[in-house]
């Protein structure tokens, strides 16, 4: 048993953070406020080879392994604790390889080296009204027809719309194809946004993570090419359980960045904030909740790094049983966002008035990490129903 990064592993962490702090640190207010992620930093974070990390290199990425997405993420969550570069960066990691794992070789070859290069945008559309978590409800259909994928529906709460239709790019999105067959119906199709006939995007504004535009696109007689198509058709559901699980560790790796940067900033702080001639480190009330919060911070790097670990064995040497697997992310996503938003939040309590100035930026974090325990990549819920089901059984699942 090793709990030790490898050097190859710790130089890399090191240049990821030297990047992100020069790169990416100076400008978290400005992409909060002004609603957008810096052009510069979308090619400073490419030409360092994030941008879709973990798709080979025969189409720009560096084949990483899912311990090096996972440093990555927690870096850069590290220098945007709104987590908006982070989700530009995850949903790509993850997306990107299931993208390559299941698409055919001429869709890998006109998608996949532009997104490497960061001169377009790959995200993820399975949220629509009816809500994010049962994707088998979902209603967008796909047909084929005229040698092409016909598509109609809508998507809600997409994140990168703007960046996809602005820039150029498109999403890994769920379609219904036999919809008599509940999740056994689901396919997966690469879905163009930018001038796309028949795809129309809108943003809405959220309560955090500003600096990635999210919203809603509208789908109405997409012809999309049959090359398109990933993997098998009746198929999709399986796919996009298999992305979720790719995800979940890099959305707890970004959960731990923001919360472990936020609580250094804190233990900073309560060694030099006196009240009554003394540090308020040395009241029990501080030390004692610092304690706590940095228990429950290892304990969900453990997590995370663990999921990862088994992932990157899962698929490399077909070690753990896929159940092992969706118990491990489920894991990591459970206790990931949850310690990071108590972690940012006692913290903003210590800094009293402060704390809750735009200026102190701890408000940015606590909103980012909110979107992690409402529902993006999986609720809470959803969570603990995976962990119950691999404990007791699938008989014992309510869904």
């Amino acid at each position: 048993m090793d709990f030790s990064f490898s050097e190859e592993e710790e130089l890399f962490r090191k240049s990821v953070r030297e990047v992100c702090e020069k790169k990416i640190a100076p400008h978290g207010r400005e992409m909060d406020e002004e609603a957008g992620i810096p052009s510069e930093i979308i090619k400073d974070v490419g030409e360092l080879g994030l941008l879709g990390i973990m798709v080979s290199d025969k189409y720009g990425g560096q084949a990483a392994t899912f311990t090096k997405a996972a440093i990555a993420a927690e870096e850069i969550a590290r220098a945007d604790t709104s987590m908006s570069v982070a989700v530009y960066y995850l949903v790509e990691a993850a997306w990107g390889f299931l993208f390559e794992r299941y698409a055919v070789e001429k869709a890998k070859e006109e998608i996949l080296p532009d997104v490497t290069k960061g001169r377009t945008f790959l995200g993820i559309a399975s949220t629509e009204a009816s809500g994010g978590s049962d994707i088998a409800s979902t209603s967008t259909t796909m047909v084929r027809k005229g040698g092409r994928l016909l598509v109609n529906g809508a998507k809600t709460y997409i994140s990168g719309v703007r960046e996809a239709a602005q820039y150029g790019g498109g999403f890994v999105t769920v379609v219904k194809t036999d919809p008599a067959s509940g999740h056994k119906g689901l396919s997966l199709c690469y879905l163009p946004a930018k001038e796309f006939p028949g795809v129309t995007v809108s943003t809405s504004r959220q309560m955090g993570r500003e600096g990635i535009s999210n919203g809603f696109i509208k789908i109405t007689d997409a012809g999309v090419p049959e090359h398109y198509l990933l993997g098998e058709w009746n198929e999709g559901f399986y796919y996009a359980m298999e992305g979720f699980n790719c995800a979940r560790p890099l959305v707890a790796a970004a959960c731990i960045g923001a919360a472990e940067k936020v609580l250094e900033t804190g233990i900073t702080h309560i060694k030099q904030r006196k009240v009554f001639g003394t540090p308020i480190g040395k009241f029990e009330g501080i030390q004692f909740q610092l304690a706590e919060n940095y228990a429950r911070l290892e304990s969900a790097k453990m997590h995370v790094y663990k999921a990862a670990w088994m992932l990157d064995r899962f698929y490399k040497e077909e070690k753990f049983s896929r159940g092992e697997i969706n118990k491990a992310v489920a894991l990591a996503k459970l206790v990931a966002p949850t310690a990071a938003f108590d972690i940012i939040k006692d913290v903003m309590v210590w800094h009293g008035a402060y704390g809750y100035t735009k200026e102190a930026g701890f408000e940015r974090a606590l909103r980012g990490v909110t979107s992690y325990l409402v529902g993006a990549e999986g609720t809470m819920n959803i969570m603990k129903i995976i962990i119950g089901k691999e404990l007791l059984g699938k008989e014992f699942s309510p869904i």
